[in-house]
């Protein structure tokens, strides 16, 4: 994000009425985030336990060694004590160092074998360390879940699983197998993506220009994202809705004054085409 417009976002949300931040070293604007958090708790708006902060472990860093170190910086990074909740960001590694995403000479990611379940076993000593009050996961399959759900001696199941979800990827599947764990979906790109062709499966047409979200918007005054939106909170998914507009920021919290009915939860649902929007090719 250009210099600051997190920092402005994160305080607007704030303002507006937002608690559950959905942060990650990746993104580079952790910085602000924190910034944004720490001015918030000066003006006495909010305090530190009102915020809901997730962070992320990035694929460089799955070594079990490497994991409370990451966190430690991230938290330094934030200026925050702990973080809410840290989910390990992929269920695949890379080779540790300083490249975000490693590559050999052919542009191919280099990878690096490590265990999830030996970087499970980090995250909980996080935990226990008090530097995360939760711990989760994030674009892991069910077969994944089930080797950390099977480990033996686990100590801490996975809170929540942070993947691609909203109406045209409902992900019924994986959304019944978690209900039955007690993991919580929460659900990336409700909204679908930008157009970037660089990450972006654009096969699919833009999810906010739905003909069904739009006429079940209609009826309700609402926009074809608060359709959405509303859609997967009626679901019991969590939604992390991206916006660095002040008017979209307010309008996607808009969506408590209204439930769809039985029919029009159908309705949507059947609009599932099972196509990612980011499909994670590496």
């Amino acid at each position: 994000t250009p210099k600051g417009s997190c920092l402005e976002s994160v305080k607007f949300a704030i303002d507006t009425g937002y608690r559950h931040i959905d942060g990650a070293f990746v993104y580079y604007n952790e910085h602000e985030v924190g910034q944004a958090i720490q001015e918030k708790i000066a003006e006495g708006r909010i305090k530190r336990e009102d915020i809901f902060y997730c962070g992320k472990l990035w694929s460089t860093c799955h070594p079990p060694e490497m994991v409370r170190p990451t966190l430690e910086k991230t938290l330094k990074i934030l200026q925050l004590d702990y973080v809410d909740l840290y989910i390990i960001e992929l269920p695949m590694a890379f080779k540790p160092g300083d490249a975000i995403y490693p590559k050999d000479e052919n542009g191919k990611i280099i990878y690096h074998e490590t265990d999830l379940c030996a970087t499970w076993e980090a995250m909980e000593a996080c935990k226990d360390a008090g530097l995360a009050k939760s711990i989760g996961v994030s674009n892991f399959n069910r077969r994944q879940l089930e080797m950390i759900l099977n480990k033996p001696g686990l100590k801490y199941k996975p809170v929540s699983n942070q993947v691609e979800c909203h109406p045209y990827f409902t992900q019924p599947k994986l959304l019944e197998f978690c209900r039955q764990h007690g993991i919580v979906i929460v659900g990336y790109s409700p909204l679908g993506t930008s157009r970037d062709e660089t990450w972006v499966n654009v096969s699919s047409p833009p999810l906010l220009k739905d003909p069904v979200l739009n006429a079940i918007g209609k009826k309700y005054n609402k926009t074809a994202a608060q359709v959405a939106l509303r859609f997967s909170i009626q679901r019991g998914v969590v939604v992390i809705p991206k916006s660095f507009n002040p008017q979209r920021i307010r309008e996607n919290f808009q969506i408590f004054d209204f439930s769809l009915t039985e029919e029009e939860m159908k309705e949507i649902e059947a609009l599932n085409k099972n196509v990612r929007y980011v499909e994670l090719l590496m």
